[in-house]
């Protein structure tokens, strides 16, 4: 702090109010603001001073916020229509009934000729619906895998990341013992419920640091999982705390280098080891919206049931209204202090008694267009367009599109974002077993890296954009594969879901039999 001078020491003297007011503006004129320091960052302006703004890293402002964000975002989704169809709109889009998976061999790498590469990807085709359509690939034989795939990726969007164990279990009869185990975000965490910032020993491991179940090295790398032996907030665990125990399993097996966990989840702070629940930014318009809705049907129904009310000038003990609603229509009869109200009921008037009819003024004319906006900011939040979230195309032809296009992109992303975390890994998992068991030849798969990356490539194809022009959508799609600017395999895969290569195949074999029928047709005719 600059010192005061002869002439503020001097006026201290004298008049100490005074000196305090000029050292306050010099202070004040000391720090001129520049760039952000006249906006976002201005400490002075009456605009900003409520601003509550102190955060700190990943693990203040995220991890010791986790618990409060799962609970409430699942509330939500139980609870609040809108956070219902923000979550199951996301999951139908992006997974619907599974991604499936497209064998993308590189064939030029592993030296194969065409006919080959598609000989062996209908043969990988095969070997992976043999484990993936049966629940066997599920540890808890529950779902298969493309409707395992709908639950991960539902409770990622719910929870903010979802883990998967990647288990051996033999069973008779089945061909493969891969097995994928999902477990629910909260029983992934810190043992005895306490993070570890230091070096220690926890369960005789010696540990560099464990934020919310996940341990990481010096260096920060994630090196193993913490997992509950049953679900914390579990009506067992809250009565027999002391029954709670952690598995400690690595991430990586330190022999083979093998995925022992997948972690899925979408980061969006650097050092962030836990995921954040999708709808964690708009909890408040949720909830204050779900409270504002209870509260309109309420009135709604309470304006409905007509009730008319009985004002007397002589006060009496006995019941004001409500005694000519039906006993069998009464929902709380053993309740005598109860008071309820009932469709057109009407009670008899006594001398001085004056009817007066309820009016609460319900519904409220600006219902809709108060919840329409606070959805449009909930869907711009969530990058939800509103008309594909509440599924009303009410506007334009050019705006339902725009809207159906940005939710694409959407889509798209978080696609690939599960593919790479959940569909892949499984996929690799799967083959490398497939070909150790020697059900699919894969030459140097295990020796050489680029060879296993060359076998294992993999496109996972999931349900198609929507089209509300179909015939100008196809008339695009064409002239893209006829300009080079796409193929026809990326052109099936977004418009149907589908494989152009199978469906090649499966036209071939339509056209032989119609060409079959057709004949015996005019042989028909001809003998006739």
């Amino acid at each position: 702090m600059e010192k005061p001078n002869i002439l503020d020491r001097a006026i201290m003297t004298v008049a100490p109010v005074h000196a305090a007011k000029r050292a306050a503006a010099r202070a004040a004129l000391s720090v001129i603001n520049s760039g952000y320091g006249n906006y976002g960052a201005n400490l002075t302006k009456k605009s900003m001073r409520g601003w509550m703004y102190h955060g700190g890293s990943a693990k203040e402002d995220i991890e010791d916020n986790i618990d409060v964000l799962r609970q409430r975002s699942r509330d939500a989704y139980m609870g609040i229509p809108t956070a219902t169809a923000a979550l199951k709109t996301m999951r139908t889009n992006v997974v619907a009934g599974g991604l499936m998976p497209a064998p993308q061999l590189d064939s030029d790498y592993l030296g194969l000729d065409e006919a080959a590469a598609e000989k062996l990807q209908a043969q990988i085709v095969r070997e992976f619906a043999l484990w993936a359509d049966t629940p066997v690939c599920d540890a808890e034989r529950m779902d298969n895998f493309y409707q395992l795939q709908q639950l991960a990726f539902l409770s990622y969007l719910m929870n903010g990341d979802t883990i998967a164990l990647l288990p051996m279990k033999h069973q008779a009869g089945q061909p493969y013992d891969l097995r994928v185990r999902l477990i629910e975000a909260d029983r992934v965490c810190s043992p005895d419920g306490f993070d570890r910032l230091m070096p220690c020993t926890v369960q005789g491991y010696e540990v560099e640091s464990i934020v919310q179940g996940v341990e990481t090295d010096a260096d920060g790398m994630v090196t193993a999982y913490w997992i509950c032996n049953r679900h914390p907030l579990g009506s067992n665990s809250a009565v027999d705390a002391a029954g709670l125990t952690w598995q400690r399993v690595e991430a990586y097996g330190e022999a083979t280098g093998r995925r022992n966990v997948l972690h899925i989840m979408s980061r969006e702070r650097i050092g962030q080891r836990r995921g954040v629940p999708l709808l964690a930014p708009v909890l408040e318009s949720l909830k204050q919206l779900g409270r504002y809705t209870d509260a309109e049907i309420t009135a709604a129904v309470i304006s409905a049931m007509f009730t008319v009310f009985v004002k007397s000038q002589n006060p009496s003990d006995g019941r004001p209204f409500g005694e000519m609603i039906p006993a069998e229509e009464l929902i709380d009869s053993a309740d005598q202090s109860s008071i309820e109200l009932g469709p057109g009921a009407i009670i008899d008037l006594n001398p001085g008694e004056e009817v007066q009819f309820a009016d609460p003024k319900h519904p409220n004319t600006g219902y809709d267009e108060f919840t329409n906006a606070t959805i449009r900011l909930i869907g711009a939040g969530l990058e939800i367009p509103p008309e594909v979230m509440m599924k009303q195309f009410t506007t334009s032809y050019s705006a339902a599109r725009g809207a159906l296009n940005e939710f694409w992109r959407t889509c798209s992303m978080q696609r690939d974002w599960f593919t790479d975390d959940f569909c892949q890994p499984v996929y690799e998992e799967w083959f490398a077993e497939a070909v150790a068991r020697g059900r699919i030849h894969a030459p140097g798969f295990f020796t050489d890296p680029a060879r296993r990356k060359a076998y294992t490539a993999c496109a996972w194809n999931g349900p198609a954009r929507t089209n509300l022009n179909p015939v100008q959508e196809v008339d695009a799609a064409i002239k893209r594969v006829e300009a080079g600017f796409s193929t026809a395999q990326e052109e099936t895969a977004q418009m149907t879901g589908g494989d152009y290569n199978r469906n090649i195949k499966l036209r071939v074999t339509e056209a032989k039999r119609k060409r079959e029928v057709d004949e015996i047709g005019k042989a028909q005719t001809a003998g006739e």
